[in-house]
């Protein structure tokens, strides 16, 4: 066939003229809509508008060459974007519908392209602060001086990271770099500013509150404890950093021992008054176990009731009282994972209507089943590494208390990543029992 008569076919298949007007078939649940006039003949129109399509399918052929050769795909979103709108305006004649696809495929990559790299820059950035931080303990201070600005120049190239923690590492590391300046002037300043006062000082503050830590006279010693806080701040004198951190560090753990049985102590009453008014442990455990029970069965409802029935379920577990013993977790475990279930049978839902939208076909019930279980399994594997990326970077992390926050985070993700594979594998288990049924 001549390119002429594709184009011409492409156009008919894809087109129509009515009047004196050329219109566009409707596509992607958009309806038909007119897209030109017809100046000479009908054949020339609709060549004409063919060959517009096709001049518009080359850009997004160009666009998608240059971003799989490219290292930075995440440099092509936007462009991506931007043609993935024009499909549903652009005038001519041809598969928009197979180029809305594509183009979206393409934005999916890019994504997640753009989340692995935010992973490994997270793990850069830890890296470089916990570098500059290190170097506030140095007294060789035009080595320091040249090792910073390699920190900062690496700082600079490295990208950029989850918008959630971006100004947290910005500030923690902004803040090392100022620390370091100051921590040099202050040393070339005053490094013999150290007094044998000052450390006695510290010395007798640390005495009276590991003297107050195991006290059982709640209010009195809280008030006792803040005093010496409050000494501690009016010191004043310094001292080497590494002697003024193990007086702190030993003071602070004085404090921390009483403060962690104070609010054991208030947790315990406030546990009592709230089983006193609310029909006893045993009454609340029967109450837990009927909402485990009940969760557990949603898997067998409509999947949009069984989400509803879900959250309603989560908010009337908050209403309950508390529950005695090993007991409670128990509860709690079995309660979170049949919820988890049906969240994450929800979402493997809407993966694979989304899947069937673009790739249509029809499957055996059987076949509908292995579809769903060999999705969970590369769900899995996905998270999997996602977990392994969480672990190095937590392996990474000193154990400097400055560190406390970026452990808590990487922790809770790793738990979170925990629940998923558990949730994920019981679902597994579920679909093969249905097949041998």
């Amino acid at each position: 066939m001549e390119p002429q008569d594709h184009l011409l076919a492409e156009a008919r298949r894809y087109g129509y003229i009515e009047g004196d007007q050329v219109w566009l078939q409707p596509v992607m649940d958009l309806p038909a809509r007119q897209i030109g006039l017809v100046k000479d003949t009908e054949e020339a129109a609709l060549l004409y508008f063919a060959q517009r399509f096709e001049n518009f399918r080359a850009k997004v052929d160009e666009l998608l060459h240059k971003m799989e050769e490219s290292e930075n795909k995440g440099s092509f979103l936007m462009k991506a974007l931007h043609l993935k709108e024009q499909t549903a305006t652009y005038d001519g004649l041809g598969d928009f519908e197979a180029l809305h696809r594509r183009l979206t495929e393409a934005e999916e990559n890019i994504k997640v392209t753009i989340a692995r790299n935010r992973e490994k820059n997270l793990a850069t950035k830890i890296s470089l602060i916990q570098e500059t931080e290190a170097l506030r303990d140095s007294i060789d201070w035009q080595a320091a001086g040249d090792k910073l600005k390699d920190l900062r120049q690496a700082w600079i190239k490295t990208g950029p990271v989850d918008k959630q923690i971006t100004e947290e590492l910005e500030t923690r590391f902004r803040d090392a770099v100022e620390e370091f300046f100051v921590k040099k002037k202050e040393f070339m300043a005053q490094k013999k500013a150290m007094t044998n006062r000052v450390f006695d000082k510290y010395k007798e503050l640390i005495h009276k509150s590991e003297a107050l830590q195991n006290s059982d006279d709640f209010e009195g010693t809280t008030a006792k404890l803040k005093q010496l806080q409050q000494e501690w701040k009016e010191v004043g004198g310094s001292l080497p950093r590494k002697q003024a951190n193990e007086l702190w560090t030993r003071f602070r753990a004085a404090h921390n021992h009483f403060f962690e049985r104070l609010k054991e102590h208030i947790s315990t009453k406030r546990v009592e008054t709230v089983t006193a008014s609310s029909g006893g442990p045993d009454d609340n455990l029967s109450r837990k176990r009927a909402l485990v029970a009940e969760a557990d069965a949603l898997l067998n409802r409509p999947m949009n009731e069984a989400v509803a029935r879900a959250k309603e379920l989560q908010a009337a577990w908050k209403k309950v009282g508390p529950v005695r013993g090993e007991e409670s977790d128990r509860v709690w475990e079995a309660f979170i994972l049949a919820c988890d279930k049906v969240f994450e049978m929800s979402a493997l839902e809407h993966f694979i209507r989304k899947r069937q939208a673009s790739n249509p076909e029809v499957l055996t019930k059987d076949e509908q089943v292995n579809t769903r279980i060999q999705a969970l399994r590369d769900f899995i594997k996905s998270d999997q590494q996602e977990r392994l990326t969480l672990e190095e970077n937590l392996g990474k992390l000193s154990d400097s208390p400055g560190n406390d926050t970026f452990r808590t985070m990487l922790q809770g993700k790793v738990r979170a990543f925990d629940r998923k594979i558990r949730t994920k594998t019981e679902l597994i288990e579920i679909l093969r029992r249905r097949l041998v049924a």
